[in-house]
């Protein structure tokens, strides 16, 4: 008897945010908590469709090959095909989410299917009720994923699904989610040794819009001396785009203080990054308040922006569908279809057609490059939620950020987009490549399993030979990144940071990726004191803002803010250089070293000559006249005298 409609909906719902009734969790396919051991089948039709690849969400990219497809595919379409979960222990199996095969080429699903247990792996019982066998409804295409729950909890180790029927035009390909609630074992070994708790008393739960704001508030009144709740502005619909500050003196820049971002929800569907940002506000308060001085000390000297939410309309979708329901791309782009994360102006073409052609009559620089006049006219197709965000870049001279982002584990670096007009994917470095390798490096690095050899790959690609570190173009070319707009606009570097294979996971799952990204999260913060930092100022004493500061052998500059700056770099020995409108330049040797804290370098510049005399004409209401025009008046007045 085929499953109802009606009762499939009720329990779409479910997974969702309002939970109806208790149901159990995921086991993990899509999350790679289930190993590539652990799933099994009748028959494969290649090894790059064979049941490792049956995971809910897999993408098989655009080549399909033979190691990374898009689904399990049955080398035979009969119904005797089948693919099985090892759960590794007694289970209480609740149900099944499935999909058909990702693919760009061809339409695979399956229609119907029947559900088997077993404890043994050899006598299978199938799920019954008064009718007989259950034969589930499947999917209708490849992409939407259709939940089944069981009539009835099932308790066993293994899990089978049996493909009854399939779309007609194509053959048995599916991926899968399994819902189930593992049985308490204290005598489970491959339990102990894989289970993740953590001691942090945080709110561990997927907040909507209403929820977020309410945390923030709870957070701010915690700690209301080092936090301050603001608005960058508006999305689509008109929900605010909320940040919490963090610092010891919020709401106002300290000369000598760097600033620092992170932001999430770009794509709205990729929740994990928003909810590590509410996690990350919510343990910084209690650390502080606890005393612990690693926290102090990054409070007191960094001003700390974390921007949880910045596509809180695409958010809603996804979290009306729920955890496991929106599919890959439910939710990812704003009200009006953009997707944010590539809606910057493409700043990368101006500068390089500028240093091809040498000899061009517009120089572009190679920083703060101005953003085009056309992007800012009210035709262009840009969000609302981009505007806002450059506008805040804008403003507030932030020094290194992070976005976080889901559905991979690697951090990626500028630049995002190639060169060449002729390439979809080649090394694409910046003048600051070392500084941005390293950036990545050190989340990686300290992430419980980015630089994991053991690890398998989230989809298509195997970032272990780059230490779980990539550059953006070497990936696939994207035009407009905010990583890139950040380097070439602003003194900003930024960097993409993907925190889970697994876009929206389950809540259940919150606590082991609060713990894999915890520490990443703090070191990637810390990095913003290494490098030089100073005070530009004249011979009074006085800040000079949007001085020049270059380091020879580096192609991009960055400028002072109210006369302070902070320039990230490696450890080494710089010849540093600064130069402001009408004062003179200034170089000297600044040394980095290897501890932690950036090195002091500052500059004291006076006006120049010309800058003085336009000065003092000016203060008498006087023009300064030109020394050639000068000479002829007093050759002049000479010729007459001697008449």
């Amino acid at each position: 008897a085929l499953t109802s409609g009606s009762q499939k909906c009720a329990l779409l719902y479910n997974l969702g945010a309002p939970k109806v009734f208790p149901y159990c969790p995921p086991l993990g396919l899509e999350t790679l908590k289930i190993t590539d051991f652990q799933l099994h089948a009748s028959t494969a039709k290649r090894y790059g469709l064979g049941a490792h690849r049956g995971r809910l969400n897999i993408q098989a990219g655009v080549n399909e090959n033979d190691f990374y497809d898009g689904a399990w595919c049955a080398g035979r379409n009969d119904p005797y095909q089948w693919i099985e979960v090892d759960a590794r222990r007694l289970t209480k199996f609740t149900g099944v989410i499935t999909q058909g095969r990702n693919s760009l080429w061809s339409s695979n699903w399956v229609t119907s299917y029947r559900v088997l247990v077993s404890n043994d792996s050899h006598a299978w019982t199938a799920v019954r009720n008064e009718s007989g066998d259950v034969i589930f409804e499947g999917n209708s295409e490849k992409e939407i994923p259709v939940l089944n729950m069981l009539p009835v909890p099932l308790v066993a180790r293994y899990i089978r699904i049996n493909p009854r029927s399939w779309f007609e035009e194509g053959s048995i390909c599916m991926r899968l989610e399994i819902l189930g609630c593992p049985l308490p074992d204290p005598n489970n070994y491959y339990h102990r040794r894989n289970e993740m708790t953590t001691t942090d008393n945080l709110d561990f739960k997927h907040h909507n819009y209403k929820e977020m704001r309410q945390l923030m508030k709870t957070v701010n009144k915690m700690c209301p001396n080092i936090t301050r709740i603001y608005n960058i502005g508006k999305s689509n619909q008109g929900l605010k785009l909320y940040a919490v500050e963090i610092s010891d003196n919020p709401g106002e820049h300290e000369v000598g203080e760097p600033e620092f971002r992170y932001i999430a929800g770009a794509h709205g569907n990729e929740v994990l990054g928003r909810e590590l940002i509410l996690l990350l506000m919510q343990f910084m308060c209690q650390e502080y308040l606890a005393g612990n001085p690693r926290i102090v000390h990054l409070i007191e000297d960094t001003r700390i922006h974390l921007l949880p939410s910045v596509n809180p309309d695409g958010y809603d979708k996804a979290y009306k569908a729920g955890s496991e329901l929106g599919g890959w791309s439910l939710g990812r782009w704003t009200q009006d279809g953009i997707d944010i994360n590539n809606n910057f102006p493409d700043l990368n073409s101006l500068l390089w057609e500028s240093e091809d052609q040498k000899k061009s009559k517009r120089k572009v620089p190679n920083h703060h490059i101005p953003i085009p006049d056309w992007y800012l006219s009210e035709n262009a197709t840009v969000a609302v939620e981009t505007r806002a965000i450059i506008a805040w870049m804008e403003k507030i001279p932030f020094v290194l950020g992070g976005n976080l982002q889901g559905g991979e584990l690697v951090v990626a670096y500028p630049y995002d987009m190639v060169r060449s007009m002729w390439k979809t994917q080649d090394y694409t470095p910046t003048p600051d490549d070392h500084v941005f390798r390293w950036l990545a490096y050190s989340y990686a690095s300290t992430h419980r399993l980015m630089t994991d050899a053991r690890r398998r790959a989230c989809h298509t690609e195997d970032f272990q030979k780059e230490d779980g570190t990539v550059n953006g173009a070497s990936w696939h070319t994207v035009a407009g990144s905010i990583n890139d707009f950040s380097y070439l606009h602003t003194n900003c570097f930024e960097l993409s940071i993907y925190v889970g294979c697994d876009k929206y996971p389950h809540e259940s799952e919150l606590p082991e990726e609060w713990e894999n990204n915890r520490e990443s999260l703090i070191v990637f913060m810390e990095q913003v004191h290494r490098g030089i930092k100073g005070i530009v100022k004249d011979v009074h004493g006085k800040g000079i803002p949007n001085a020049v500061i270059s380091v020879e052998g580096v192609n991009h500059d960055i400028r002072t803010a109210d006369g302070d700056y902070w320039r990230l770099l490696n450890p080494g020995e710089y010849v540093v250089g600064v130069k402001a409108e009408g004062y003179t330049t200034a170089t000297k040797t600044c040394e980095v070293g290897y501890d932690m804290g950036a090195t002091q370098c500052d500059f004291t510049i006076s006006k120049t000559n010309l800058a003085r005399i336009k000065e003092i004409m000016k203060k008498f209401g006087k023009q300064p006249i030109s020394l050639s025009l000068r000479r002829l008046r007093q050759r002049a007045r000479q010729w007459q005298q001697q008449r």
